[in-house]
């Protein structure tokens, strides 16, 4: 599951990519957009499929179901949907706090949080003294974190592996880039999560954002977007996110399959 409850810190390309890269391993995914009213992940892979018919391109699809509102019963109806033809399920929220992303979070086997790597987006984590960098107290978002967790860890035993990623880094390393590193590997240790590195700032992911298409796309060759050495990198970017969130592993595959909302769910 995707989620942070501020707008903007690439939630949709996140889960966009980790679904088309579970998609190239071989596994079965499905997808769901707990934000249909604003429907960036839905229009992407709506996007997706019509280029694939207008080309006559082979892109793999995700199953993909949208809720624009309702309580959590709901969610947990189209995740055991999902299930029953998934190995995998990537769920996209919104920002804020409501009854469909809360119904998300409790589910969740991995939590993927983008942030931007900036001290004014770890405001959702934590409240941060301005000089000192001293974390004075966890966020309400964190708060309700860690009562999915124990929520979850009451329903069936199970943990939510959380893992923040510092999404859209730049190239330089400036004093502010370097203090987020430090307060965040402290407030890691403090309220429960590991962090991964995310994506580069890059141009790319807008523009692959209007045609359906993502890094893992373009060693297609009929896309028609020519790759650059600037893609090359952001895709080695990628897979160091997939590897730091070790959803491919076995162990993970076979933990997946015995959690979430019934005794076949898939990792969501």
């Amino acid at each position: 599951m995707v989620g942070n409850s501020k707008g903007g810190t690439g939630k949709s390309t996140t889960a966009m990519h980790l679904a088309v890269a579970l998609l190239r391993e071989g596994h079965r995914v499905g997808t769901l957009d707990l934000d249909a009213l604003q429907g960036t992940l839905s229009r992407y892979v709506e996007s997706r499929r019509a280029l694939s018919e207008r080309r006559g391109l082979a892109l793999p699809q995700p199953s993909h179901q949208a809720l624009a509102a309702g309580d959590r019963a709901r969610v947990e109806e189209a995740l055991v949907a999902l299930a029953a033809d998934c190995d995998y399920v990537v769920v996209d929220t919104p920002a804020g706090e409501s009854a469909l992303s809360l119904g998300g979070h409790a589910h969740a086997d991995t939590l993927i949080t983008p942030l931007n790597d900036s001290f004014v987006d770890l405001d959702v984590l934590a409240r941060v003294e301005p000089d000192t960098h001293r974390i004075l107290r966890p966020s309400r978002y964190a708060a309700t974190v860690w009562e999915m967790k124990k929520e979850r860890a009451r329903r069936d035993g199970r943990s939510i592996d959380w893992v923040v990623l510092r999404n859209r880094l730049t190239n330089l390393d400036a004093h502010n880039k370097r203090a987020m590193e430090t307060t965040l590997a402290a407030l890691g240790k403090r309220i429960g999560f590991r962090v991964a590195p995310g994506l580069t700032e890059r141009v790319i992911y807008r523009e692959l954002f209007l045609l359906g298409l993502t890094l893992l796309d373009l060693r297609d060759g009929a896309t028609g977007v020519q790759l650059s050495l600037s893609h090359i990198a952001a895709r080695r970017e990628l897979r160091d996110l997939l590897d730091a969130l070790r959803l491919a592993s076995p162990a993970h595959r076979a933990a997946a399959r015995v959690g979430g909302v019934d005794p076949q769910a898939p990792a969501a």
